[in-house]
């Protein structure tokens, strides 16, 4: 069960308000997941990766629950974009800080919130597709940072100092095609979870993604306002919208606050965009796997899959579990 968290802002965030303060921030999430079922999965604790933006992207790669830099880190630091994610996957292998997001490219940024499936069936296809420098760059071998590097050859050019939000969309919405393509041409019938986010320092772009047309893809959810807050000792948080201005969107796996009027759930198969003057876009990923909102197949997608494979539920799934 991995996790991951994006913050954008006009201002800068002091990190500690994301990824240790709340009483249901990223970190306690591991342990602690309100939208994860119980599963004879074990979670392993592999470690957590933060980026950050001031200018110039930087990352830290470290295993939380055991490394106190982490807390005076997240103190020090303020950034006005900041990715962080937990890694707690159910993969053999000892923790390794390669493997850890997010993963950078020059000025991108990239996370990963799923699984490719069977992908050693088309690892070596992956790898053929690739130019030299993107087949040489990858340092661990997760399936998430191979996408990544998919991402990257569908750009124009992977080194450019800006890229319009269109440009990231564009390329985002080719990475899925192709490792869905590429997944046909192996026989693998099984769907993929595929929730990626990609930034450069201005904008923003993620999926809430599953190569079904009946599945629940991995919960994805997002929240905007004014400010986000520690209303009441004990870290309890919200956003508050004190006007029409959007200074902050975070996107989450899992919200950090209890206020469910805080967050909205992303539909499945469907790309969320922060630009960078702050607007939130919303737009359907139309492949074989659409079902279009009209369609009554839209609200009976089972989310048994994405909770067999640990990877989370809707608040709306997770309200009326506590009703029944």
């Amino acid at each position: 069960m991995c996790r991951f968290l994006v913050y954008k802002g006009t201002e800068p965030i002091q990190l500690s308000h994301l990824v240790t303060r709340p009483k249901h921030s990223i970190i306690n999430q591991a342990f602690e997941s309100k939208l994860r079922m119980p599963s004879s999965r074990p979670m392993n604790a592999d470690g957590f990766g933060i980026g950050w933006y001031d200018p110039l992207p930087a990352a830290a790669s470290l295993t939380a629950w055991s490394n106190a830099n982490l807390t005076r880190l997240a103190e020090k630091i303020r950034s006005a974009l900041v990715f962080a994610h937990v890694r707690a996957s159910t993969m053999a292998g000892a923790p390794s800080e390669d493997n850890c997001h997010p993963w950078m490219f020059d000025k991108l940024m990239w996370m990963h919130n799923g699984e490719i499936n069977e992908f050693k069936k088309i690892k070596r296809a992956v790898q053929q597709s690739l130019p030299e420098e993107l087949f040489l760059y990858p340092s661990g071998y997760t399936d998430s940072e191979w996408a990544f590097m998919i991402f990257l050859s569908k750009l124009k050019d992977p080194h450019a100092r800006s890229f319009s939000h269109v440009e990231l969309r564009d390329a985002m919405m080719e990475t899925i095609r192709f490792i869905n393509e590429l997944s046909k041409k192996a026989g693998i019938t099984g769907p993929s979870l595929l929730n990626f986010v990609v930034t450069d320092g201005e904008t923003v772009v993620a999926t809430r993604y599953i190569s079904s047309k009946t599945s629940e893809a991995s919960s994805l959810f997002f929240s905007s306002g004014t400010s986000f807050d520690e209303y009441q000792e004990g870290g309890l948080y919200r956003m508050t919208k004190a006007d029409k201005r959007e200074n902050i969107i975070m996107i989450a796996s899992e919200p950090l606050t209890f206020e469910r009027s805080d967050w909205m759930e992303v539909k499945t198969n469907t790309m969320i965009v922060i630009t960078p003057k702050m607007n939130l876009l919303q737009i359907p990923i139309i492949d074989d796997y659409w079902v279009t909102p009209k369609d009554p197949a839209s609200l009976t997608r089972s989310r048994d899959f994405a909770i067999k494979m640990g990877f989370g539920l809707g608040f709306a799934s997770e309200q009326a579990r506590k009703d029944e």
